[in-house]
């Protein structure tokens, strides 16, 4: 019984794998330009052709590098709810260039179904003259997942494109404006977290762009007005775009090597202005020791000798205060102390027999004291009542 169950289950997980080997997706990244990948919940549900998925199907998703715990670098996972689609997205660098391997897992939050599939990067460059002129906008009116997918994005470079100078435009980077060190915006209606979107040309920057990228623009943004704008936003009103934070990189222009200093073989050479220090003559330190040890105790002893003649030599004494004092307040004062002694002396010698009050049993009006066998409750208290 024991092997058919190991056997039943060994089966189930080799399909399983057969399964999850079918699901391998192939994709290919290019170095510096923009990855998004949208995760397909249908794919994930594995609801037959015929069925449709229902849109209130919960589904989460879990992606990691193959043999890692966590994404590469320069890749991101993102979804706002789990009702609503997940992306992984990023711009890989040259350091990036391969194959790597994406293990993506999704739940089924409402049968707790898990399905696993593979995406294989093939990470290349790309193809085409570079992209020497990069501009970098802030776009407050929209979160990060509303950008990712292909038709804002083609709306956005196709409205940035009336502002540039005719040529092709192209996504090189889009960040969420969290990665950047923003902060949640409240939750009120119309409030957005912000995205960063990079865009790439040939064509060099409009006037336009220059001029809002220009010093006097960001004296403007300092003082809290509006910078420098020549033409008209096209942007607006689907994009609202922070004109303060555009930055633009001009990398038509190679920046100059820097010099690699040339090791020599650590002699100096000879220099005529140099003077080298002479020697110096032997000092004895000797009394510089003895001043600075014997002034700080010679101090500390005068001071000690002052107090001491302050608390010890200046005080009036026993016998000057009994001068000082008249010959009746003294005969007065010896007088109270010996009589004192005198009283206590005898309140100490003296013997007297203990109050008859203290006994038990006692009458105050007879001086008579009851037996102990009579019960003392019946007899009165009074003795006139007899």
């Amino acid at each position: 019984m024991a092997a058919a169950l190991i056997w039943i289950l060994l089966v189930g997980l080799l399909a399983g794998l057969g399964d999850a080997e079918a699901q391998q997706t192939t994709l290919q990244p290019l170095v510096g330009r923009v990855f998004v990948h949208t995760l397909d919940r249908e794919a994930a549900l594995r609801h037959p052709e015929h069925v449709d998925v229902p849109p209130t199907t919960p589904v989460t998703y879990h992606a990691h590098l193959r043999g890692h715990p966590d994404l590469p670098q320069w890749l991101r996972y993102t979804q706002r709810s789990p009702h609503q689609p997940g992306f992984l997205y990023g711009t890989p660098t040259p350091e990036d260039r391969g194959r790597q391997v994406i293990e993506v897992t999704a739940y089924n939050r409402d049968s707790f179904d898990t399905t696993w599939q593979r995406l294989v990067l093939l990470i290349g460059d790309p193809e085409g003259p570079l992209l020497p002129y990069q501009a970098e906008f802030l776009v407050c009116s929209h979160d990060v997942e509303e950008v990712l997918p292909s038709t804002p994005a083609s709306h956005f470079l196709t409205a940035l494109g009336a502002l540039w100078e005719p040529g092709e435009l192209q996504l090189l980077n889009i960040t969420s404006a969290l990665d950047r060190g923003g902060r949640v915006p409240l939750p009120i209606e119309g409030r957005k977290e912000g995205v960063y979107i990079k865009v790439g040309s040939a064509s060099p920057f409009s006037t336009c762009l220059k001029m809002v990228a220009s010093p006097d623009s960001h004296a403007r943004c300092a003082q809290g007005q509006p910078p420098l704008l020549s033409c008209y936003d096209t942007l607006a009103p689907h994009f609202r775009v922070d004109w303060c934070n555009v930055s633009l990189v001009d990398k038509s222009v190679p920046e100059p090597a820097d010099e690699v200093p040339t090791p020599g073989d650590g002699i100096l050479e000879h220099d005529p202005f140099f003077c080298p220090p002479t020697e110096a003559a032997a000092r004895d330190f000797l009394t510089d020791a003895l001043v600075t040890l014997l002034v700080p105790l010679l101090v500390a002893l005068l001071l000690t000798l002052g107090l001491a003649y302050v608390m010890c030599c200046r005080r009036e004494g026993r016998l000057k205060r009994d001068l000082a004092t008249s010959d009746i307040q003294m005969v007065h004062h010896c007088t109270i102390r010996g009589n004192t002694e005198e009283l206590r002396q005898m309140a100490s010698s003296r013997e007297v027999p203990r109050p008859l009050s203290t006994l038990p049993m006692f009458n105050v009006r007879t001086g008579e004291r009851l037996p102990p066998q009579v019960d003392s409750a019946q007899v009165p208290l009074i003795l006139d009542q007899h």
